[in-house]
This record gives C-alpha cells, structure tokens and sequence, in this order.
C-alpha cells in the first residue's frame, strides 16, 4: 500500500449561485441540458476530482442524511477516515482504541468502528473539451477504462459522464463496473469547459447511487471557460454534503502559459475540508497510476461512528478526527450538517 511520491497540495469546498429558474431546469433536464449562455471566466486550471459519499439536491445542495443513522432522539454519525504515515503511505490494521473523534471540539466516545471495505458506487465524468485533444483524451480514457476495469470490485457500480460546455450522462447506474470500459471511446473533444456545472448536473445521480459509499470522478485538463456557477458557489454547496474530494492536477508547465496552468489555492479550497487531497501531476500519462492511488485509498479507509443525542436543528458541527500515534495522520471530512431525517 505504498502510495508513490507526487507533488501535492491542499484542497477546499464549494458553493452555488442558483441563477434563479435556470437552475431547477438544469436539475429537471440533467441528462440532456445543463446551461445555456456559457460566459464565465474563470482561472485556469487543471484538475479531476472524486467525490466520495453522496450529496443531496433540491434545486441547491440540501444538507446529506446518508451518513447519520437515526434512532428516536439518538443519531449515529458515520464519518469515513484516510490514514496515513508522514510519508503518506497509507496506514491499515489499526483499532478503535487508536482514534479520537472531537464534534464542536468536544470528545465523542468511538461507538461504531469498521476497517473492511464496503461497496462503493463511482460516478466517472470526463472532460470533452476541445482543449483534450490528442494525447490527454487517450490517456484519460485509458485511466478510467483500468479504474472500471480492474480497480473497482465486482459489488461496486458507477455510471459514465462526459462533458464540455454541456454535461451529459451517457450511461446511468451499472453494474459491475467493469462492464462499463470503453463506453468513453466514442467521444470526441470539441467546445468549451463547464467543469463546476459538470459537478452539480451529477447531484441527482449521485442520490439515487445504490451503494454504501459513493465517489464522482472529475477528470479535466482545462479552464472552467464556460459554467454559470463559480469556485466560491461551489464550495459553499459541496460544504452541505459529506463528499471527499480528490484532485488530480496536470501542470504541464512547458506547454501551458502561467495564466493557464494549475491554481493550487482553488484546489486547495476545493479538497482540503472534505478530507481529501490534491495531487499535481505533470503529463496525461501519470492519470493511471493517480487513479490507482486513489482506489488503493478507497480500498483501505477506517468508518468510525459515534452517538449524538444533540438536536438535529440543520447546524454546521465541526469534526476532527486524530490518531494517537502522532507519526500517522487522519483525513476526515471537517463537519457536517446536523439535519433531521426526511419524513
């Protein structure tokens, strides 16, 4: 489980603007149109991301429910954990008695505990762009194709997206993954990038995934040029769902003018409180073995749980997860939203 040595960096959350009835039709129409007038300029960067878990969508991003289990006044909050060494290898076969749970800086007794690997559904959604032509749409395809193929279990399922400025759904929820290699071949860059439109047209897939766990795989080589929603509505909308967020970046710094190259900071804002992390590589080629750190990561996460008789009153509650040993770190999502069971 020895993770390869990358340049990293921190990550973040997003937020929304709802851009009044254009919005809900972009829910309403997911899989045939997201948006119409694509102006936004936003900073240049490269980046795919994976969310993991899921989120809910009701014309914004609706606090998540998924990871709360409630009995009566008594609710469980189930929060999946990375942990890895100083070298970021990750680290397995540790115990309950290792972690400290804190919620709103107050100790929580560790109640549920699991280090197996539970099901996961991933959601797959590449760039289209014109600007993936030639090699980085062939090594993309090929990365996703080994990842549906040969990294995901049999138990898993995941559905395929492709975008450009408008994101599409080619194929919905399946099952095994595997099955599901080389539906990307048949398509061709053209047009411009909506990366952040791309993630909230994958809300109402994400809700209706069928397994314990969820993850979205984001894989872009360009500039959001063409969403209606910006870094800042991103993040402040991913902060409502309990997602890990992952990034792989190319920065190809010898065929790419600065203005257009990787923005660490907005990757920082994106991944960093949701527990996951950001990795810069430098060509198309090195997306098959980022994607496999990634399923090497998702393979080997700890579930911690712990009972809260707090009211579920749609509050911010901040967590922090620690490993005792203060040579290993643990990544955790950094709070959530206390909200009640729909009825």
């Amino acid at each position: 489980m020895t993770r390869r040595p990358g340049a990293r960096v921190g990550s973040g959350m997003a937020h929304l603007r709802t851009n009044g009835g254009r919005f809900r039709l972009l829910w309403l129409e997911v899989h045939e149109v997201v948006s119409t007038a694509k102006n936004a300029k936003v900073t240049k960067f490269v980046f795919s991301f994976v969310f993991i878990a899921s989120f809910v969508v009701y014309g914004v991003f609706a606090p998540s429910t998924r990871a709360q289990t409630f009995r009566g006044s008594v609710t469980t909050v189930e929060i999946p954990v990375t942990v890895t060494d100083t070298s970021n290898r990750l680290i397995t076969g540790l115990t309950k008695d290792d972690f400290e749970v804190f919620e709103d800086g107050d100790p929580q007794p560790v109640t549920q505990f699991s280090d197996k690997r539970t099901p996961v559904s991933v959601g797959v959604l590449l760039d289209i762009s014109d600007s993936m032509r030639g090699q980085p749409i062939i090594d993309a395809r090929g990365a996703l194709d080994r990842f549906m193929a040969d990294l995901l279990d049999s138990g898993d399922e995941a559905f395929v997206g492709a975008f450009n400025h408008l994101p599409r759904i080619l194929v919905p929820w399946t099952a095994p993954p595997s099955s599901l290699a080389g539906r990307l071949a048949d398509e061709r860059p053209t047009g411009g990038t909506a990366i952040y439109d791309a993630i909230f047209a994958s809300g109402p897939m994400m809700q209706r995934h069928n397994r314990t766990r969820a993850a979205l795989i984001v894989i872009s080589d360009g500039a959001d040029t063409a969403s209606d929603h910006s870094l800042v509505q991103t993040r402040e909308a991913l902060r409502r769902s309990d997602a890990f967020v992952y990034a792989i970046a190319i920065d190809s710094a010898t065929e790419r003018r600065v203005s257009t190259r990787v923005n660490p900071e907005a990757l920082r804002e994106i991944t960093g409180p949701s527990g996951g992390y950001t990795e810069v590589v430098r060509s198309s080629e090195d997306l098959a073995p980022a994607t496999q750190r990634i399923a090497e990561e998702l393979n080997s996460q700890y579930t911690l749980g712990y009972a809260t008789t707090r009211p579920q009153d749609g509050s911010w509650r901040t967590l922090r997860v620690h490993v005792k040993n203060h040579d290993y770190v643990a990544r955790a999502r950094r709070g959530y939203f206390a909200t009640p069971p729909k009825s």
